[in-house]
This record gives C-alpha cells, sequence and structure tokens, in this order.
C-alpha cells in the first residue's frame, strides 16, 4: 500500500537504513557517516537521522556542529552539509543550547522526540536515510522502529567489532531484528586489525572474524571488515570527507565496497 505524500514525512525516500548494534563503541556513527559519504559519492542524494539523544557524535563528524535548524511550511528543515545539498542531516545536537548540555529526559519524551524527527522533518526527496541509533535495544530502537515501519521496507546494517564479548552482544541485536521484522541488510565488522602506516602489517588489536562468522551463523550477509585507521580517525575529528581525501588509506576500499553492497542489496520502496 502506497504512503500518501503529506508534508514533512518520508514519503520521497525510496530507502531506510538503521545502523544498530547492541554494544557501545563499535563505530555506529562512524559507519553511518562514512556510509552517507560513500552514498553521496555514488550519486545519490542523503539524510542522515541521529536518534543517539544522548551521544549526538554526527554534527561534529560532519563538520555540522553550531548550526540552526529552521522551520518552513512542512516543519524542520535539516542542516544540509555540503552546498551542493547532497547530504542532510538532523540531530538533537542542533537543539542543545550548549554543547556541553546533556539529554537527561526520561524515555517517553526521548520517543516523542524520534517520533517528531520522523513526521514534522521536511526530508523531500531522497535516495538514502540513514539512521544512527544509541547502543542497546533500548525504547529508542521501538520508537524509532515504529515511526519509520509506515515507510517500510526498511533495512538494518548491524555494527560489531572483531571480540567474542562484542559478538555476544551484537549477537541479541540480530535477535530484536527478527522479533520486529527488520531485514538485516548485513553485518559489518569495524576495527579489523590495525594496518601500521609505516610497514603495513596488521595487527589484529581487538581479534579478527568475529563479525564474518556471526553473519554466517545467523545466515545474513557479511559486509566486510573495516580496519582501525589513523586517517579515518583524523578525518572525524576534524570533520572531513574521508572519501574524497583519503583514497589511499587502509580504510579506504573496505568502506567503498560496504557501501557498494548496500547499493546492490537495499530493498526499495515503490512509489
Amino acid at each position: 500500500m502506497e504512503v500518501a505524500a503529506e508534508p514533512g514525512n518520508l514519503a520521497g525516500v525510496r530507502h531506510i537504513i538503521l545502523v544498530l548494534s547492541g554494544k557501545g563503541g563499535v563505530g555506529k556513527s562512524t559507519i553511518s557517516t562514512e556510509l552517507a559519504l560513500a552514498l553521496r559519492h555514488a550519486g545519490k542524494k542523503v539524510g542522515i537521522l541521529d536518534v543517539d539523544l544522548c551521544g549526538p557524535s554526527i554534527p561534529r563528524m560532519l563538520r555540522a556542529q553550531g548550526r540552526a535548524v529552521h522551520q518552513c511550511d512542512s516543519g524542520w528543515v535539516p542542516v544540509f552539509v555540503d552546498q551542493e545539498q547532497s547530504i542532510s542531516l538532523m540531530s538533537v545536537g542542533f537543539l542543545l543550547e550548549s554543547p556541553d548540555e546533556a539529554v537527561v529526559w526520561r524515555g517517553p519524551k526521548k520517543n516523542a522526540l524520534i517520533k517528531q524527527f520522523v513526521s514534522d522533518v521536511a526530508w523531500g526527496q531522497l535516495d538514502y536515510l540513514v539512521v544512527d541509533t544509541p547502543p542497546g535495544t533500548s525504547d529508542e530502537h521501538m520508537a524509532a522502529v515504529e515511526a519509520l515501519r509506515p515507510y517500510s521496507p526498511l533495512g538494518a546494517l548491524v555494527v560489531t567489532t572483531p571480540q567474542a564479548v562484542s559478538v555476544g552482544d551484537v549477537r541479541r541485536e540480530l535477535t530484536f531484528c527478527r522479533k520486529t521484522g527488520l531485514q538485516v541488510v548485513g553485518v559489518v565488522e569495524n576495527m579489523s586489525g590495525f594496518v601500521c602506516p609505516h610497514c603495513a602489517e596488521c595487527t589484529n588489536v581487538f581479534s579478527r572474524g568475529g563479525g564474518e562468522a556471526l553473519a554466517r551463523l545467523a545466515g545474513v550477509p557479511f559486509l566486510g571488515s573495516v580496519p582501525l585507521d589513523p586517517e579515518l580517525t583524523r578525518s572525524l575529528e576534524e570533520g572531513r570527507d574521508f572519501i574524497r581525501d583519503f583514497p589511499k588509506s587502509p580504510a579506504f576500499p573496505a568502506l567503498s565496497s560496504i557501501a557498494q553492497k548496500v547499493l546492490s542489496k537495499a530493498p526499495a520502496r515503490v512509489s
């Protein structure tokens, strides 16, 4: 059934991808940011919805912190990251008076804001909306899934680090996806080895292969492994476009390959 094109809804969005993990600190915001940049370089128009309300880091990663959110007839206008307006971003970070302000809210208030982000942001026409989520399987996840479900199909991209402690938590995230009917686009193993910039030797700081083994056991696609990379960290700290500025970095081919697999796998909503 086609969703009616009402002002401020997501009727103009062809693909929606939730970036999930059962564990904090695995790099969901990093993967969300770099996936959006890679999709933009593939000629797609991309939005990022940052629903990590207590840790909204994507505005800094895209050098958009301190920008103002304006109102239009259709609702909130997302912040455009680039002059071409090919990446738009909405985050609670834009609504805080100070970057040091903490979001000390109970569940109902968080859920209400997430629903407002979905219904009241004038996203317009997008090829992809990437949704960066907080850790775990909390109220925010349920609020996001329930608010976005009318605009299905939704796809989930699940991020883990290689070690068994992380993989165990992420396994529960895959159970969450099954219980809520989310199609898993694939698993990404982040921080998968460190390639020395001097000798090119790879050191498996956090072990290796856990994400691929998890994907195989769960019967879902494995999208690739992203190594620890000082240049990737630098680009995020400085709000630079890693895909454009660091093509010779060890993480570049991994991130580009993941984006290509997402382009080939993500189901589109028929409009």
